[in-house]
């Protein structure tokens, strides 16, 4: 057993397997993921047995697994590393993930998660300080990530338009917004969002006027904002969309998975300024925060707009337990079971403080504006025109500007997927407007979450993206035919 007064006797050797393992992967990967695309990590994975009639021993497994997974791993502490919201995690953090595993409280009652229920408290307290620092009554919830977030922050508006009257919730948001909005808006049975224009993919505070006005009299709305598009890590402009909802008396959730993190830098603050004007706001710190997958957070401005979280079952938090002074976790949750992800979370804001952690995303704000500048100075690359996001820049090959749209944009594709079967390099790919030349294009995408890379780490990876290939055009889509033939 990992637990117990034994417990760290019997992890230290396997602990010590694991993490030979990883090194000895690495090694054998020799980049920022394994060569040779799906088919080539399924051959590493060979013919390894997981249910073997008898078993081989905790470290034997350990050992065989751990490589080959290590070996066939992204890697997103290698430069070439830079296509997602995928970050590297600080080993504080990863540290303090195996004593939360190790233990393995479960945060939905506190009698199975003393401890870790006061370290919960306490990190939500402070995160919920750090996005409403003038606000009394404000709160925060431990999430795995932005996708539940956005998902309680149109579940708290939508059962707050149910309290008044029963009222249809509306959702207007930008066309950039992130995906789990529509996704929420569908699973809460509500209508589908109204995606308003984003011009250069910052929502646009006019045209979140216009939808409000035009919602069906009576209905209750949601602005939702994103601070940190995933595309192109903008930000909307904040205190002109909190304007646009006060003056409709419509809810303000802002998506800063991306950004948050931002507000503990005092100097990158300003960016999200107008976001403590927000009713929910989510947060992410497995992005610009270092942590293993997941941590995220939903903070509100009001707790008791928490209360329809609010769940009884005996055998978790009875009521005279409650009354007892028993704390009551059901209601910080939509899940019941879950992990003590605040455990990680604390080690690492307490290890580095709150300048540290100012430190690290400044660091990778510069850097993404650094590298900009490169592949300006790059004959082989143009950058998409206009200033780089929060930590993300998109470019392409000057190559494929001159050829036709189509074929231009199968050239970016087709760079991408090279990268990736050779396991040279992973980046992102994005489609958006291209302010020079007119029309939406595909671009490539490096996403800077590493926070002790330098500009020059990338000068490989932009010679590589320049780097001469063939474009691959889709296949003409066909359509049958009444008599069978197709068209």
């Amino acid at each position: 057993m990992a637990g117990g007064v034994h417990g760290a006797d019997a992890l230290a050797p396997l602990t010590a397997v694991v993490l030979d393992a990883l090194r000895a992967g690495a090694v054998r990967r020799g980049g920022p993921l394994p060569g040779g695309g799906p088919e080539g990590v399924e051959e590493r994975f060979g013919a390894l047995e997981v249910l073997p009639r008898h078993g081989v021993g905790a470290e034997t497994a350990l050992r065989e697994l751990v490589e080959l997974v290590a070996e066939g791993a992204a890697d997103p502490a290698d430069p070439a590393c830079a296509a997602h919201l995928h970050c590297p995690p600080l080993a504080v953090a990863a540290a303090a993930d195996l004593a939360a595993s190790a233990l393995n409280p479960s945060m939905d009652s506190w009698d199975q998660a003393p401890a870790a229920t006061t370290v919960e408290r306490a990190v939500t307290a402070e995160l919920a300080r750090l996005v409403y620092p003038g606000t009394s009554g404000r709160d925060a919830l431990i999430t795995s990530g932005g996708t539940e977030s956005n998902l309680l922050g149109l579940l708290l508006a939508r059962e707050e338009a149910r309290a008044a009257g029963g009222r249809t919730l509306r959702v207007v948001c930008g066309a950039t917004a992130h995906h789990s909005v529509r996704r929420a808006a569908w699973l809460l049975g509500l209508p589908e969002p109204v995606a308003v224009e984003c011009p250069g993919g910052r929502l646009d505070p006019e045209a979140v006027r216009g939808a409000l006005a035009a919602l069906p009299a009576g209905a209750a709305a949601l602005v939702v904002a994103t601070a940190g598009t995933t595309d192109e890590g903008l930000i909307d402009p904040l205190p002109a969309l909190a304007d646009a909802a006060a003056a409709h008396r419509a809810r303000l959730h802002v998506d800063a998975a991306y950004g948050g993190p931002l507000l503990f830098s005092e100097r990158l603050a300003p960016r999200l300024a107008g976001v403590e004007r927000a009713d929910s706001v989510t947060c992410d710190l497995h992005k610009l925060g270092w942590q293993p997958v997941a941590a995220g957070v939903l903070a509100v401005a009001d707790a008791r707009y928490l209360a329809p979280l609010r769940l009884t079952a005996d055998y978790l938090n009875a009521d005279d337990d409650t009354e007892a002074g028993l704390p009551d976790l059901l209601g910080r949750s939509l899940r019941t079971s879950r992990r003590p992800d605040a455990l990680k979370i604390a080690a690492t804001l307490r290890a580095l403080g709150r300048d540290g952690m100012a430190a690290l995303v400044e660091r990778c704000v510069a850097t993404a504006e650094e590298l900009a500048a490169r592949i300006d100075a790059h004959p082989g690359l143009r950058r998409r025109p206009g200033g780089t996001g929060i930590s993300t820049v998109l470019f392409r090959p000057t190559a494929a500007d001159r050829l036709p749209p189509e074929q231009g944009d199968a050239l970016v594709a087709e760079v991408r997927r090279r990268l990736l079967q050779e396991g040279r390099a992973v980046l992102g790919r994005a489609r958006a407007e291209d302010g020079e030349r007119g029309g939406a294009r595909l671009w490539l995408k490096a996403t800077l979450l590493h926070p002790h890379t330098r500009a020059a780490d990338f000068d490989g990876l932009l010679d590589l993206a320049a780097e001469p290939v063939t474009p691959v055009l889709p296949a003409p889509r066909t359509t049958a035919r009444t008599d069978g033939g197709t068209v």
